[in-house]
C-alpha cells in the first residue's frame, strides 16, 4: 500500500494539520492502492500564504530564468516518465501503453510548447511603433488556484502549471482525489527542478473542502478549473464574492457530422476516438450524426468497430481500453445505458454489465446505440464512458440545428470530402472547437468552449471556433 499523506507547501513536504485519510481505489481491482490525506482550511491557508509570499520575487524573476526552470522541469519529467505512466495506470485505469504515449506524452507536449511560446511572446512591447513610450506589460495575474480532474491528469496539470510558471504566477494545485499520485510525483519533479519555495504548492482534497476553500480564498487571484459542470458552477459562485478571475473547462457532448461523401475510415475513426480513454474525455465525439443515404452502412460499421475494441487489464501492454475510474462512474454509465434501452434507442453493440471474462473492476462494454433521437437522455447528457449515440439527419440544416441544440459547446466534428461544406459547417457549428476529417489541433490552437458557448448557441448568440481541416 502506497502512503502519501503529506502536502508540498513552501518548498517542503509537510504533514496535514489534521490527518484525514482517503483511500485511492485501483479501478481495475476495486481495491485500495494508496492512502492520502485530505486537506482542511489550515492546509489551504498555509499553501496560499506560501504562494502569496513567493509572488513578488517570482514575478520579478526575468522571463528567461522562469523559462529555464520550466526547461529543467521538462528534463526531469522526461527522465521520470515511466514512473508517471505507472502512477496514472494504477490510480485511474488508463492502459499502460496509453499512459506512456498519450497520458505522459500530453505533459511533454504542453511543457515543450509553453517553452517555445514563452520565448516568442512579447511580455513587454510598445503600444504602437509611433508611440514607443507607451508600453504594454504582460504580468502575472497573481496567486493561481489550479484544480484538475482525474481523466487526463498530466494533460491538465502541465497545461495549468506550465502556463502559470512562465507567466510569473505562483500557484496552489489541488488534483482530483481520485487520481492524486501523479500530482504528488509531479510535485517531486517541481522540487527536483529547483523552483523557488512557495512558487508551487500542492494540497490534496475534495471539491467541497479544499476546492471551495481555494475558490473563495481572498488571497487567491485566479481559479483555473477543469471538471464537471456542477463543480464549475459551484466554483464560479464561490469565487464571485472576492471578484477573482475564473477560467473553466467543463463538459462536452460533441456532435460528429458524418456525410455520405466522408472518407472510408470516418466511422471507425469516430468510434475509436469515442472509446479512447474508456470514453472519459470532455471532447469525445459522443453523438455520431450520419447523413440519411449513408446511415444504415454507418450503423453497421460503427457496431463492428465497437465490437472490435478490446477491454482488459490496464497493466497489460497492448491496444485496449481499461476500466472507468470508480464505482460511481460505472453505476452512472450503466444507468444511462439502461435509460437508452428504455427510451427506445436500438442497441447494436455492447450493453449492460461488464465485458465477458471480466468479473471485477469497473469495466464497461464498448456500446453503440442507433436510432437515437434528439430528445433522448443519451443524446443530451454527458455519459463519460464508452457509449456512442448514432443519429440520422436528412439535411445540413437539420444536422446543424440538432448539433447546436445542447447546453454544451466544447467540440464538434465534420467528416466530408467537400471542402466548401466543411468550411461552411465549421462556421455554423456553435462550439469552441471544430475539427474536421480526423485532423487534430496544432500546438497553440485554443482548447475551450463548453457550456457558455453552448448556451449562447441555443439562444442564437455568437461563438468562436478554432478550425482544423484538410
Amino acid at each position: 500500500m502506497i502512503e502519501k499523506r503529506q502536502f508540498y507547501i513552501d518548498g517542503q513536504w509537510v504533514d496535514p494539520a489534521t490527518p484525514r485519510d482517503h483511500a485511492v481505489i485501483n479501478p481495475a481491482t476495486e481495491e485500495p492502492c494508496a492512502i492520502i490525506s485530505l486537506g482542511d482550511q489550515a492546509d489551504t491557508d498555509a499553501a496560499v500564504a506560501a504562494a502569496k509570499a513567493a509572488l513578488p520575487g517570482w514575478m520579478a524573476t526575468p522571463v528567461a530564468e522562469r523559462i529555464g526552470y520550466v526547461e529543467k522541469l521538462l528534463e526531469v519529467y522526461k527522465a521520470r516518465a515511466e514512473e508517471m505512466a505507472q502512477a496514472m495506470t494504477l490510480e485511474m485505469g488508463a492502459p499502460i501503453s496509453l499512459s506512456r504515449s498519450d497520458q505522459v506524452g500530453a505533459g511533454t507536449f504542453h511543457l515543450t510548447n509553453f517553452i517555445r511560446a514563452a520565448k516568442e511572446f512579447p511580455f513587454e512591447h510598445s503600444l504602437r511603433e509611433d508611440l514607443p513610450a507607451h508600453r504594454i506589460i504582460h504580468e502575472a495575474v497573481g496567486v493561481a488556484a489550479l484544480i484538475t480532474p482525474w481523466n487526463w491528469p498530466m494533460n491538465q496539470v502541465t497545461l495549468k502549471v506550465g502556463a502559470a510558471a512562465v507567466a510569473g504566477c505562483t500557484m496552489v494545485l489541488k488534483p482530483s482525489e481520485e487520481s492524486p499520485l501523479d500530482a504528488i510525483l509531479f510535485a517531486e519533479m517541481m522540487h527536483e527542478a529547483g523552483f523557488p519555495k512557495g512558487v508551487f504548492n500542492l494540497v490534496n482534497g475534495d471539491g467541497a473542502g479544499v476546492g471551495t476553500q481555494l475558490s473563495s480564498h481572498p488571497d487567491v487571484d485566479m481559479v483555473s478549473f477543469t471538471g464537471s459542470t456542477r463543480a464549475g458552477r459551484a466554483i464560479s459562485k464561490a469565487a464571485a464574492d472576492t471578484l477573482k478571475r475564473v477560467h473553466l473547462e467543463l463538459g462536452g457532448k460533441g456532435a460528429n457530422l458524418v456525410f455520405a461523401d466522408a472518407d472510408p475510415e470516418a466511422v471507425e475513426r469516430g468510434v475509436l476516438h469515442m472509446m479512447e480513454n474508456s470514453g472519459q474525455s470532455c471532447n469525445a465525439p459522443s453523438r455520431m450524426m450520419v447523413e440519411a443515404p449513408f446511415y444504415d452502412t454507418a450503423v453497421e460499421q460503427a457496431a463492428q468497430a465497437a465490437e472490435a475494441v478490446k477491454v482488459g487489464d490496464p497493466q497489460q501492454e497492448g491496444d485496449h481500453i481499461g476500466p472507468v475510474v470508480n464505482a460511481v462512474q460505472w453505476g452512472k454509465i450503466q444507468d444511462l445505458i439502461q435509460t437508452g434501452i428504455d427510451e427506445g434507442a436500438r442497441l447494436v453493440a455492447g450493453g449492460l454489465g461488464r465485458p465477458e471474462g471480466l468479473n471485477k473492476g469497473f469495466y464497461v462494454r464498448p456500446t453503440v446505440f442507433a436510432d437515437v433521437t434528439p430528445e433522448m437522455t443519451i443524446a443530451r447528457e454527458e455519459i463519460f464512458g464508452p457509449v456512442l449515440s448514432v443519429m440520422k439527419f436528412e439535411t445540413e440544416e437539420e444536422a446543424v440545428r440538432v448539433a447546436n441544440d445542447t447546453p454544451y459547446g466544447l467540440t464538434n466534428y465534420v467528416q466530408s470530402t467537400d471542402a466548401a461544406r466543411v468550411n461552411r459547417l465549421t462556421r455554423l457549428l456553435r462550439s469552441g472547437m471544430v475539427q474536421n476529417n480526423g485532423t487534430g489541433r496544432a500546438a497553440g490552437a485554443p482548447f475551450g468552449g463548453d457550456e457558455a458557448v453552448g448556451e449562447r448557441a441555443r439562444r442564437g448568440g455568437p461563438s468562436v471556433s478554432s478550425i482544423s481541416s484538410r
